[in-house]
């Protein structure tokens, strides 16, 4: 019924999301926004969340990154549980182990590209020496030219890809994706998706929620939430 991509019996998920649930309250109004959803995704898996606005896609992936916590249910990321944990030890687990990558926001808008994408690097805490510099970041992403540049001066499609340079300085085993691409043209959306492929192919799991069908044909496994539930079968992508 379900399709995945086989993985060892004994690999410890990247995202293990068991039977969540998130109530929202405005006075005697609840809104169940999620109902008992799980998911597990591995290291090298990109997977996408469809749906339609409203869904609760968006309030699955601040569950998985640690910026909200579940009313029901339990997160592990790479083994480590980070919900239902005081808020400094959430964010000490997202500094090492997740890059959330947002529609717009990624960045301090009062330091240049270069120093964004230092300063996450600067907070990881591990100690240990960064996959790349923050100049092979840039060129990575296509931005070494515009390290100096200020937030306010870049075109969207040089903000999505400085965004990204910022999601990855930690070398996270998660990225957690939210509308990436969403106001880009296709040829930039195209070249976002590529460098989220790469991202994967080197050992990281990403969940990238999205209505677009570029990010879905280019997704390991697609889910679709309605009404905070799943409504079909994970649906593996051919390659």
């Amino acid at each position: 019924m379900t399709m995945q991509t086989a993985h060892p019996a004994s690999a410890v998920p990247a995202v293990q999301a068991l039977d969540l649930y998130r109530f929202y309250r405005a006075g005697d109004e609840e809104t169940l926004a999620l109902r008992g959803i799980s998911l597990t995704v591995h290291g090298g898996e990109v997977v996408a969340v469809t749906g339609p606005s409203g869904s609760g896609k968006s309030t699955v992936l601040a569950l998985l990154a640690g910026l909200d916590e579940p009313d029901g249910g339990s997160v592990r990321l790479a083994g480590e549980r980070i919900s239902h944990l005081p808020e400094a030890q959430r964010t000490l687990v997202r500094r090492r182990l997740v890059g959330v990558l947002r529609q717009s926001g990624n960045l301090v808008e009062h330091l240049d590209v270069r120093t964004n994408v230092a300063l996450v690097q600067s907070l990881r805490g591990r100690g240990t020496t960064p996959r790349r510099t923050v100049p092979d970041l840039l060129e990575l992403v296509g931005l070494g030219h515009r390290a100096r540049a200020m937030p306010g001066t870049l075109s969207g499609g040089e903000l999505a890809r400085a965004g990204l340079a910022v999601a990855l300085a930690g070398d996270p085993a998660v990225l957690i994706a939210d509308e990436p691409t969403g106001e880009l043209d296709l040829a930039t959306e195209h070249r976002v998706l590529d460098l989220i492929r790469l991202v994967a192919a080197e050992g990281a799991a990403v969940v990238v929620a999205s209505h677009s069908a570029e990010v879905a044909a280019g997704a390991d496994r697609v889910l679709r939430l309605t009404d905070g539930r799943w409504v079909a079968a994970e649906v593996a992508v051919a390659a």
